[in-house]
């Protein structure tokens, strides 16, 4: 018998799936919720079905209890970039765009490419991302309030300013939740430490870190490390004519392109490596924008070497390796 496989399309309030066995596809919707989940499984019961490979796109949060409840019933799950489904559809030359017709698309390409199985986060993790991505938010939210005072009539600015000071007493409360997480989990404590060795690598982007590059095992070289954070250089090449500048994919994680833009710019003023790194693109006549993204890279390949090793970080060996 061949394998079957599940697309999955899934949105906030429902999810819609198509059965691809034996090149015959079958369709179904289901609730995005507890019930939806066991009303999937009953109905891949009656179709035969014991073991499937199950496929969605990674959208935040609105699939990842599905994702965990289909592992935990055990069946194979792939998790991946919303842009090889996209571009999958486009060599298919499709059309129409419908959560039916997606979640068949996502099926073919699982069928045809057989992506890598995904490994839930541990419930501690889930926690911390939770924590951070929370914080995160509120910050956003704290940045519009204070944009809107200069604008604001006097009548709501009172109003404004208070909603300012519980936003900083939320942020601070989640972050003493984080660091009590993060002390009490002897494997985070760890990887803490390990960070916190790195010059430019401060106590407010150690959390994300740590949240969203929870799993470093699946990655046998820096290079995938890069590429899942999107800080690979996209070339444009084609015959004679056509050379445009490189760029950043950014295909990848946004939130570590972010955390890492900070640190990046700390690190040229207090790390000795860095600094000289530094130096030598700017003597080379690159200009700034290039030569942050180059401290980004090169602080992720400090951070997995640190990480891999379990040793904290060494200058001498970083000049050395620099």
């Amino acid at each position: 018998m061949s394998a079957s496989v599940l697309g999955i399309d899934i949105a906030k309030q429902k999810f819609d799936v198509a059965l691809l066995v034996d090149g015959k596809t079958k369709h179904k919707a289901c609730k995005n919720s507890s019930e939806g989940f066991e009303a999937l499984m009953l109905w891949l019961e009656k179709q035969g079905i014991q073991k499937v490979h199950a496929c969605l796109e990674a959208t935040g949060n609105y699939g990842e209890d599905l994702a965990i409840y289909l592992h935990e019933v055990g069946h194979m799950v792939s998790i991946v970039n919303p842009a090889r489904i996209k571009g999958f559809g486009q060599s298919e030359l499709i059309r129409t765009k419908t959560d039916k017709i997606d979640a068949a698309l996502i099926a073919r390409f699982c069928l045809a490419m057989k992506p890598g199985e995904w490994i839930p986060p541990s419930p501690e993790i889930r926690s911390l991302r939770a924590l951070v991505r929370r914080v995160d938010s509120l910050i956003d939210m704290r940045s519009q309030e204070k944009n809107r005072i200069s604008t604001a009539h006097e009548s709501v600015i009172v109003l404004i300013k208070e909603h300012i000071a519980y936003l900083d007493q939320e942020i601070e409360k989640i972050r003493r939740q984080i660091v009590d997480l993060i002390d009490q989990n002897p494997s985070l404590k760890q990887k803490k430490d390990l960070l916190d060795s790195i010059p430019g690598i401060g106590k407010a982007t150690i959390p994300t870190l740590l949240a969203e590059l929870n799993d470093l095992d699946k990655f046998n070289h820096v290079r995938e490390v890069v590429a899942f954070i999107g800080l690979a250089p996209k070339e444009t090449l084609s015959g004679s004519s056509i050379k445009g500048k490189a760029r950043l994919c950014k295909i990848g994680c946004v939130r570590l392109r972010k955390a890492l833009y900070m640190p990046a710019l700390v690190s040229i003023q207090c790390n000795p490596v860095m600094i000289a790194f530094y130096n030598r693109l700017k003597a080379k006549g690159k200009n700034g924008k290039v030569i942050v993204c180059a401290i980004m890279r090169k602080l992720v390949h400090v951070i997995f070497g640190v990480l891999k090793s379990g040793k904290m970080y060494d200058p001498n060996y970083q000049q050395n390796f620099a």
